[in-house]
């Protein structure tokens, strides 16, 4: 997905943080790629280091469009969720998806139901790459 991003100001010895902006949204996120080429536009991946727990960060909602938002610390993501036959889970959220692991279990009858997943902002990044 080709997302914008801005470098934020920075503390020593801080990992890279950037705001994204996307047709869906903004957020901040950290950033894995090159510090010097952070703001712009990139083609990404997205990774989040946290687990579906179902009821405590994962709910469903009525809303049925997708949606990335930023919540004091929190980043909280709206879209379908698919469950995979591995046990695992992604969120549709417009033209993109990202991949989850699933902490507890979650009812199949949510699969392809609208959720919003509700993340600690240090657990999401992008990862920037080239075709």
């Amino acid at each position: 997905m080709f997302v914008r991003t801005e470098i934020l100001p920075q503390a020593p010895q801080q990992r890279m943080r950037v705001r994204v902006h996307t047709p869906v949204g903004s957020a901040v996120v950290l950033w894995h790629g090159d510090p010097r080429e952070a703001d712009g536009r990139h083609l990404v991946e997205w990774t989040v280091d946290a687990d579906i727990h179902w009821g405590r960060n994962t709910r469903p909602v009525a809303a049925t469009e997708p949606e990335l938002r930023q919540e004091g610390d929190r980043v909280t993501m709206r879209g379908r969720l698919r469950l995979t036959e591995d046990g695992a889970a992604y969120l549709e959220m417009g033209d993109w998806s990202v991949l989850f692991d699933l902490a507890s279990p979650i009812p199949s009858s949510t699969d392809g139901s609208w959720v919003e997943i509700g993340v600690g902002s240090r657990g999401v990044a992008l990862h920037p790459y080239r075709i």
